[in-house]
């Protein structure tokens, strides 16, 4: 089995392990500009880049064979980029990218407290949404665990969190617990290592 066809395979598993409602974003923060080629030949639709320069590498190389979105720290002065390249961002958190952004995005939210991790804070959350439109959802990125069960409780609170708020999105998932995400309501999971190695 040739390299696309084991993604393919992969793919196609965890796309009918989601269901039909969820999203599935490839990860690519450590796939490279040739091993891109790999996904596009396997049938990924959607990819997800953490990295503005990286995103600008790989679609200068790829462009339309994929949809494009961005899953990393926003920062204001890469906006520009994104707004032409991406159809989504997963991570907004500042006030400085929201004023600069001109696609949709979701809002990244940090349920853990973690002062490491970005996002705003839930009680944050309601003020930064009236300063902005364009936001169809929100993101959250639990800590991380051997014990898929150990995210359940930050993926329902982020589902509470957004059916308060009246959004629709939910970006929450990772190759460790996307199971379990989409159980909670997940719209898009992002997957990576589960996508590449199995």
């Amino acid at each position: 089995m040739s390299p696309a066809e084991e993604v393919r395979a992969r793919y196609a598993r965890i796309r009918a392990e989601v269901g039909a409602g969820v999203t599935v974003v490839a990860a690519t923060k450590y796939v490279s500009v040739a091993e891109m080629a790999v996904l596009a030949e396997a049938g990924v639709e959607v990819v997800g880049e953490n990295r503005a320069q990286d995103l600008e590498a790989k679609h200068a190389a790829y462009g339309d064979a994929f949809r494009w979105h961005f899953i990393g720290h926003l920062q204001s002065r890469k906006a520009k980029l994104v707004n032409r390249i991406c159809e989504l961002v997963h991570s907004l958190d500042s006030d400085s990218a929201a004023r600069r952004l001109a696609i949709p995005a979701l809002v990244e939210v940090n349920l853990s407290g973690e002062p490491s991790k970005s996002g705003v804070r839930p009680d944050e959350l309601p003020a930064f949404l009236t300063r902005y439109e364009g936001v169809l959802g929100l993101m959250t990125m639990p800590p991380p665990t051997d014990d898929p069960e150990a995210s359940r409780p930050y993926f329902t609170a982020l589902r509470e969190l957004a059916q308060e708020h009246g959004l629709r999105e939910l970006s929450m998932g990772t190759s460790q617990d996307f199971r379990v995400a989409a159980e909670e309501g997940a719209t898009l999971v992002r997957v990576g290592s589960v996508l590449y190695r199995g």
